[in-house]
């Protein structure tokens, strides 16, 4: 009977580490095709639209006005479009900003007062504009 009951506690515990092994390896095959597989596409309803920037001058005096202007796609009409410059690593917003038009475009004036070469783009709720720069004198 105790050979029994040693044989017995022999293949539980050969089991419950064959079980753990399998378990680990499973996990570990899990996580590297999730690793490896796409990322999903955001949803129809923040499907990921473009802009177009241009600016009116790319060296201007402190205080001057710059006219931002462009064209969208996959953006609907009355899209609020904001004017951003990047401070450090940080995108911050300015108190620049319009909303798409007939047509798909856009166009605002915006002061730039900090000297020096200023990063810009201009941001939607579903998408950003390539970076455009304005020296500032």
């Amino acid at each position: 009977m105790k050979a029994t009951l040693l044989s017995r506690c022999a293949r539980l515990s050969a089991a419950g580490v064959l079980s753990a092994a399998l378990l680990v390896a499973g996990g570990a095959g899990t996580f590297a095709s999730a690793a490896a597989s796409p990322k999903p596409t955001p949803s129809a309803s923040k499907a990921a639209g473009s802009l177009t920037v241009k600016v009116s001058q790319t060296t201007v005096k402190a205080g001057d006005k710059v006219t931002f202007s462009g064209r969208t796609k996959g953006m609907p009409i009355g899209s609020k479009l904001v004017l951003q410059h990047k401070k450090g690593s940080k995108w911050t917003t300015l108190q620049a900003g319009t909303v798409v038009k007939q047509g798909s475009s856009y166009s605002f004036d915006a002061k730039l007062n900090d000297k020096g070469k200023q990063d810009l783009r201009i941001k939607a709720d579903n998408g950003i504009s390539a970076t455009v720069t304005v020296t500032v004198k």
